[in-house]
C-alpha cells in the first residue's frame, strides 16, 4: 500500500550563497554553525546577514558538535582528528582517530555528556574505489577513542533521540539504523529505523547511485520524534517516522546533503544546497547555499 504524503515546493530563503560545500549544520546559542569543506572554514551565522568565520581546518572540517561547557568539537576530516574550539577561538586536538578508522572522516553528533560519535567514509569515495561497509566510532569526553558499531553502509548524519537511541544515516544502504545507547556509551539493539527501498548490494558506486530510492545525508530530529532527511540524490528534505512513513517532502532546486531544525522557536528547517557532491566539481566552485524554510514542528533530540 502506497502512504500518502504531503509535498510542496516552497520559496526557501537563501541564507548563505557563494560558498564550495556546505555540510553539518548545527543550532547553537541562537547561530547556526556549519562546515564549507573547501575554504577549510567553520562559520556561524545568525539567520540574517551576520556571519563569522569561527575556525580554520586546514584539516577539512566536517561534523560539528558541542562539549557539556559550550567548547566546541570540530572534525578534522583528512587528518582523522576532532578538534576543541576554547573560548578564545584556539584549535587543539581532542581525539586522533588515526588508528581506528579506514577513510576520512564523516559526520558527527555529541551527547549530553560529552560523547562524541563519527562516521567515516570506509572507502575512496572521490577517488573512485569499490565501496565497502565501515564503522562507527566513540570519543570520550577525556579524548579516548572506541570503535562501537561496524558493517555500516557509509554512516552520514546522526542525532540522538530522547531516551537515548542513536539514529545514523546509512547513506549507501538507503536507511536509517537505531542503536541504543547504554550507561557506558556503548550501542547495542542494531535495528532499521526507517529503509527506503532496496539497498543496492553492490561495491560499484555508479551502480548503487542509480539503485538508491533515498539516499540519507544529513539528518534533524523533531518535537514528536519524526526525522527530516536531507536525501543527497534527489533534491528533497524528507519528513520521515519511524518504520519508513514518510509524512512530508519539501523540494529543492539544488540536492540538499544535510539540514537541522533551529532558529528562536526551533521551526527553521535549515538545509545545505549544491548542484552536486563531487570533489571535482565543487573545490573551485562557490556555489553551494544554506537555504532555510518553515515547518510546523520544533526542533527535538539532540544535536
Amino acid at each position: 500500500m502506497v502512504m500518502e504524503h504531503r509535498s510542496s515546493s516552497p520559496d526557501m530563503t537563501v541564507v548563505l550563497e557563494g560558498h564550495s560545500f556546505l555540510e553539518c549544520p548545527r543550532w547553537q546559542d541562537g547561530r547556526l554553525w556549519v562546515s564549507d569543506f573547501y575554504t577549510n572554514q567553520v562559520l556561524a551565522t545568525d539567520g540574517h546577514g551576520g556571519t563569522e568565520v569561527v575556525a580554520e581546518v586546514p584539516g577539512q572540517p566536517s561534523g560539528l558538535g558541542f562539549l557539556p561547557d559550550g567548547r566546541a568539537l570540530i572534525v578534522s576530516m583528512r587528518d582523522h582528528r576532532i578538534l576543541v574550539r576554547d573560548e578564545s577561538g584556539q584549535l587543539s586536538e581532542h581525539a586522533d582517530l588515526s588508528g581506528a578508522v579506514p577513510a576520512v572522516l564523516n559526520d558527527m553528533v555529541v551527547d549530553e555528556s560529552g560523547r562524541a560519535y563519527v562516521g567515516n567514509f570506509g572507502f575512496d569515495l572521490m577517488g573512485g574505489a569499490a565501496m565497502r561497509s565501515t564503522t562507527l566510532t566513540r570519543v570520550d569526553p577525556d579524548g579516548s577513542v572506541t570503535t562501537v558499531a561496524e558493517g555500516l553502509d557509509f554512516p552520514n548524519g546522526m542525532v540522538i533521540l530522547p531516551g537515548g537511541v542513536l539514529v545514523v544515516a546509512e547513506t549507501f544502504g538507503g536507511r536509517l539504523t537505531a542503536f541504543d545507547i547504554e550507561r557506558d556509551g556503548s550501542l547495542t539493539n542494531q535495528r532499521t529505523w526507517a529503509q527506503f527501498g532496496d539497498s543496492p548490494r553492490t561495491d560499484d558506486l555508479a551502480v548503487a547511485l542509480g539503485r538508491l530510492e533515498v539516499a540519507p545525508d544529513g539528518i534533524s530530529a523533531d518535537a514528536e520524534g519524526a526525522i527530516w532527511v536531507a536525501d543527497a540524490l534527489h533534491a528533497r528534505l524528507l519528513r520521515v517516522r519511524e518504520g519508513g512513513e514518510i509524512l512530508d517532502e519539501i523540494r529543492t532546486k539544488m540536492d540538499v546533503f544535510a539540514c537541522m531544525l533551529g532558529g528562536a522557536d526551533g521551526r527553521t528547517l535549515f538545509a545545505c544546497a549544491a548542484p552536486s557532491f563531487a570533489e571535482h566539481e565543487r573545490r573551485a566552485a562557490r556555489e553551494a547555499e544554506l537555504l532555510a524554510v518553515t515547518v510546523e514542528v520544533p526542533h527535538g533530540g539532540l544535536p
